[in-house]
């Protein structure tokens, strides 16, 4: 809070600045000044005080002085500062603004200048304010002075800005801008602030509408001043005075009403005495009554010229700021003004302000915009005043119905703005109660669907029902009106639907049936209650038993009707996984036997993908439970199954596939209900494992079983695999039986493999995701079995399978600009790309799965992360999914994989250079390795962490680069040594004490050779030195472009810009400095084990064990341990 000092300053200010015109903007040009007339200060602040002027009018006699206002004046006389008094209720804040009143009458810049510190005191500014008199308001010079910036002497903000007749300036400290002001406080003090400072500016401007309002000089001072704060680049100052400015907006619109009224009244009296005979007419109270008129509609012309100053200088600046607060106040309160003086703001000057704002990115606001409209739409009287903003906007409130993204306030809000608009049907003469309900119904419904097919957003109904559901539950839950209607024909006039009609009210009944039983949770929409109350838990169960009941009875019918509609029956099947098994009317054995019935005629009618795994999934849900209506569905699919077995056992054993296309075809269709009805059950008793094996390729020949059957055949073959490993606690009793699943395994995974180069690509995907997928499933039973029971047996796959499982990841999905599959997709339509890249992911996906669950090797993913950098926006989010996974089960291991990628690249980049040839596949410039360098030291975010992943990448490249190499005049540099710019792309991720260790070990390594780091040749060393002595504000400083043609970097000193501790002598490599650092070494043996991260055409590096122990002799050193 800014203390009564500071005031009491700006009072001084203002009265030495009339005077002498001085101008005073610190303590320090006044401080002598002011240490002499503290005490006179002193009295006359406390003279002009609020409490010495409430104390004041206590003490003088007055008639009825003794009530209880007198009272309650006695309770606040504590009262120092108008701040203090909003924390007091609305009652003390008449009491004080009345006292404010007299004391603005008596001296009216003092005052003003008390309400100015309020002000600033509720945006959270602890600083002072001071203030000077301003003699023309035109002029240019005091223009040009209004400026907010940094004092970078004293390293304070300040604000300098003009609020007639003063010039005030507002300093404050430097970090008040991220410091919680009352606004925005948490807890319940944050609203109550907001509620008091709202009422204090509603009592302000009432108590003041009858005397000081309108004297020209209130309103203008606090105008300029709202406006010049509500403009800063402070946030405090912005949100804070943004809301005094539109609440003094609202409260001005109070005022102009009331004109308004008086206006009209006046008006009428004006009529009542001119139609009065001549002798009772009055010439003097006519005269009186019009001059009255005249001075209220200049009043009321003064108010609304106030209001067009504060909406253009405050709420057109800020109705687009960036802050979401600011914003929602801004339409919250045009709204307001819109409803209660639609006289002046009910136009489509400002209505496009609230149809802009329903595109704003945030849901708050977009949620105060439709609040506003409900409001405006639930007054007849303002509708004709909509017509073009309706026409204009009417398609974005449709959308908000149905945004996924959308908060579900925001979306029932806009729904209830949809249905009260939406007109309902007209009873006919002689109908009764019932055929008038159904009517009214169905014109609801018709002009939703309406309004839905005209919309074509998208198809997601679910959306739309979710929106409607707090305000038209009644309609929606209305399922017996819903199903009649269905049921009835498109050829009835009254009540009939077309068939586009008929097919939208089935997703409509669906989607409310989900509503009703699981409640408002759908993806993308926030702002759902997470726990439901018993009461909504209630109401979930009698819904879900009352539509069990109507449903089961209807179904059937529905399912007759529509039944050569494949994706209407689609939808109708999803009903029965939403019955309630413990109703009684689920254990009618004849309802559910009639839908087991059309649920046989439909699915030998249709073979569709969306029909069939519907039909699947809802037999699962009938099929679960010990009731008889389980037990009937059970049998009924049972039969299904077996049905369709003989039928593929017949066709198999007749030649069929290269003669009769017709055959063939109906064998695919029976593979198609297999397939989907063993994703969903398990078919293991009847061993399709056995009956589709042979179909499958046993050798190069593919034999004459189309794709299409290979394709339906491999996924009824993962299936069958998947289901015996997931029931292996079960059905594993014995060895033997171990045994057989594990060569049921490997013979699906061999066969499988066969088909990676069949020539169909769909053949090719299904068959490596197959075998990824009971790999994955193989690997995760191996993890969670019983070791006290028996469980599966360990299955490794082959090295030419897992070789052939890479080969076909880097050929089908880092699909490069020339492929088939990138031009194919290129060529195609947006939709055809979307879904190419869909597949690759899957199978990037299921490549990924193998190495986070332990079937492959973490090196294998070596390959795959050398396109990290090229498909970023298309795998990025998988590739580090996959990083972190495996950093999870080990980092260290995980950062040798990194360690080989970017080695095999570089090697590869090498051989291509000394090969001369152009550029070839699979080979990378040195700019992109560099860049893939980068992105992997990125990942190192906590360096404490991985601290010895770092100096493990420092050593293995240090080695990498020198192991092996022997200095000759034909050979003065290693080969390698380019890749050190590559290596200090993760120097800043070591720790001080590790660059000194890795510093030792570098010198280690050169100390045998001949190191002139003038030449050119040596420049790599130079830089990665460089790189490792670069202080922490200058690291990223040297960073460098290498060329993609040579590997060396150009001619550049590597010590310019760094210094080095300890050390006087420029070149870093001085014998002396490497013998002393050399003997903190200490030398093992030689191992024989092969380095996991050699080279093919390198020498292998030395396994090191870096340990974290800190050395006596040295804190800031790290021994390394060979």
């Amino acid at each position: 809070m800014i203390p009564e000092a500071a005031a009491t300053r700006s009072r001084t200010c203002h009265d030495e600045g009339r005077s002498s015109g001085a101008v005073h903007h610190s303590e320090e040009d006044s401080g002598n000044e002011n240490r002499q007339k503290r005490e006179r200060r002193r009295k006359r602040a406390h003279k002009g005080s609020e409490n010495v002027k409430r104390k004041r009018a206590k003490s003088s006699p007055g008639t009825g002085s003794q009530s209880r206002g007198s009272q309650l004046k006695q309770r606040h006389v504590e009262a120092v500062t108008l701040f203090e008094v909003v924390t007091m209720g609305r009652s003390a804040m008449q009491v004080v603004i009345d006292d404010w009143i007299q004391a603005y009458l008596t001296d009216r810049d003092f005052s003003l200048l008390n309400l100015i510190s309020f002000f600033i005191q509720c945006s959270g500014c602890k600083g002072v304010v001071t203030a000077e008199m301003c003699q023309n308001k035109e002029d240019s010079d005091v223009m040009s002075k209004m400026v907010e910036d940094l004092d970078d002497v004293s390293g304070l903000q300040y604000k300098k800005f003009l609020a007639f007749p003063w010039i005030l300036t507002v300093t404050w400290p430097m970090d008040t801008d991220g410091m919680e002001y009352p606004l925005i406080q948490s807890g319940p003090y944050g609203r109550w602030f907001h509620s008091e400072f709202c009422d204090f500016i509603s009592v302000l401007v009432s108590q003041c509408q009858h005397s000081v309002l309108f004297d020209s000089y209130l309103m203008n001072t606090l105008i300029s001043l709202l406006t010049e704060l509500s403009n800063s680049y402070v946030r405090a100052f912005r949100h804070t005075c943004t809301l005094a400015g539109v609440k003094l907006l609202s409260s001005l619109v109070g005022v102009a009403q009331s004109l308004s009224v008086s206006i009209e009244n006046s008006q009428k009296l004006y009529e009542v005495q001119k139609t009065k005979t001549t002798r009772q007419k009055s010439p003097l109270q006519l005269e009186r009554i019009q001059k009255k008129i005249t001075e209220l509609q200049e009043k009321r012309a003064e108010i609304e010229s106030i209001m067009d100053i504060i909406f253009k200088g405050v709420f057109l600046k800020r109705y687009r700021d960036v802050l979401p607060e600011i914003r929602s106040i801004c339409v919250e309160e045009l709204g307001l003004w819109m409803k209660l003086y639609s006289s002046a703001f009910l136009n489509d000057s400002y209505l496009k302000y609230m149809g802009w704002m329903m595109f704003d990115k945030i849901p708050d606001v977009r949620l105060k915009c439709v609040l506003a409209l409900q409001g405006l739409y639930g007054d007849p009287l303002l509708l004709p005043k909509l017509d073009l903003f309706t026409s204009r906007f009417k398609d974005r409130m449709i959308s908000m119905t149905l945004d996924r993204d959308s908060e579900r306030p925001l979306a029932a809000t806009a729904g209830e703005l949809l249905l009260l608009n939406t007109p309902g049907g007209e009873a006919l003469e002689g109908s009764n109660e019932e055929e008038a309900h159904t009517l009214q119904t169905v014109a609801r419904l018709k002009a939703l669907l309406h309004f839905y097919q005209e919309s074509e957003l998208h198809t997601h109904v679910v959306y739309l029902v979710d929106s409607l559901w707090d305000c038209g539950a009644a309609l929606l839950k209305d399922w017996p009106t819903l199903t009649s209607i269905l049921l009835k024909e498109s050829s009835s006039q009254r009540s009939g639907l077309t068939q586009a009609e008929q097919a939208v009210l089935v997703e409509v009944l669906v989607a409310s049936v989900r509503q009703a039983t699981e409640g408002p949770a759908l993806a993308g929409r926030s702002g759902v209650k997470k726990v439901l109350s018993v009461r909504d838990k209630k109401t979930l169960t009698d819904d879900c038993a009352t539509l069990t009941e109507h449903l089961l009875m209807v179904l059937p019918k529905l399912l007759s009707k529509f039944s050569s509609s494949g994706d209407v029956v689609a939808s109708l099947l999803k009903i029965p996984q939403y019955f309630h098994s413990e109703c009684p009317q689920a254990e009618n054995m004849q309802a559910v036997s009639s839908l087991m019935e059309e649920m046989d005629s439909i699915l030998e009618r249709h073979s569709g993908p969306a029909v069939l795994e519907t039909a699947a999934r809802t037999l699962l849900s009938l099929c679960g439970g010990q009731s008889a209506g389980s037990s009937i569905a059970q049998a009924a699919r049972d039969a299904l199954v077996q049905r369709w077995v003989d039928q593929l056992t017949a066709r198999l054993q007749e030649d069929i596939f290269p003669a009769d296309e017709a055959k063939t075809e109906e064998t695919v269709a029976v593979l198609k209900k297999l397939r989907a009805f063993h994703n969903c059950h398990d078919l293991s008793q009847w061993n399709l494992l056995e009956l589709l094996s042979p179909l499958l390729p046993v050798d190069a020949s593919w034999g004459a079983a189309p794709p299409e059957v290979l394709l339906e055949v491999l996924q009824c073959l993962s299936f069958s695999v998947l289901w015996s490993l997931s029931r292996s606690s079960e059905t594993l009793t014995t060895r033997d039986k171990a045994v057989a699943q594990r060569s049921q395994l490997r013979l699906f995974c061999e066969r499988g493999h066969r088909c990676l180069s069949h020539a169909d690509r769909r053949v090719r995907h299904q068959a490596f995701l197959g075998v990824c997928d009971v790999l994955t499933a193989h690997s995760y039973q191996l993890h969670v079995w019983d070791p006290s029971s028996f469980g599966p047996l360990l299955y490794i796959p082959s090295p030419k399978l897992q070789r052939a499982l890479l080969a076909f990841v880097l050929l089908h999905v880092f699909v490069g600009p020339d492929s088939d599959g990138q031009a194919g997709a290129a060529e195609g339509d947006e939709e055809e790309r979307l879904e190419d890249c869909h597949r690759r992911r899957a199978l990037l996906a299921a490549y990924c799965k193998l190495i986070v669950h332990g079937v492959l090797e973490m090196s294998m993913a070596a390959e795959v992360f050398m396109y990290y950098v090229k498909y970023c926006n298309a795998f990025g989010d998988i590739l580090k999914e996959l990083l972190n996974r495996t950093r999870q089960t080990d980092k260290m291991e995980s950062t040798r994989m990194l360690l080989l990628c970017l080695q095999q690249l570089f090697t590869r980049l090498r051989r291509g250079q000394e090969s001369g040839g152009g550029a070839q596949p699979g080979i990378q410039t040195f700019t992109s390795i560099k860049e893939l360098a980068r992105r992997f030291a990125l990942t190192f975010g906590d360096h404490v962490k991985f601290r010895e992943c770092v100096v493990m990448i420092h050593r293995n490249g240090i080695e990498f680069v020198f192991q092996g190499f022997s200095q000759s005049p034909d050979a003065p540099t290693p080969p390698h040594l380019s890749y050190l710019t590559i290596l200090s792309e993760f120097s800043s991720k070591l720790l001080k004490p590790d660059k000194k260790t890795v510093l030792s070990y570098l010198q280690k390594h050169t100390a045998e050779h001949a190191v002139d780091l003038r030449d050119d040749s040596w420049q790599p060393l130079a830089f990665y030195r460089a790189s490792m002595l670069a202080a922490a504000e200058g690291e990223d400083a040297v960073s460098h472009v290498s060329s993609d043609r040579k590997l060396y970097l150009p001619n550049r000193s590597p010590n310019s810009k760094q210094k080095v501790e300890g050390s006087k002598s420029p070149c870093l490599l001085s014998p002396a400095d490497s013998r002393t650092r050399a003997q903190r070494l200490s030398h093992p043996e030689k191992t024989a084990d092969a380095d996991p991260f050699s080279v093919p055409a390198d020498p292998p590096a030395k396994n090191l064990t870096v340990a974290t122990c800190v050395n006596e002799g040295d804190d800031d050193t790290v021994e390394i341990e060979m």
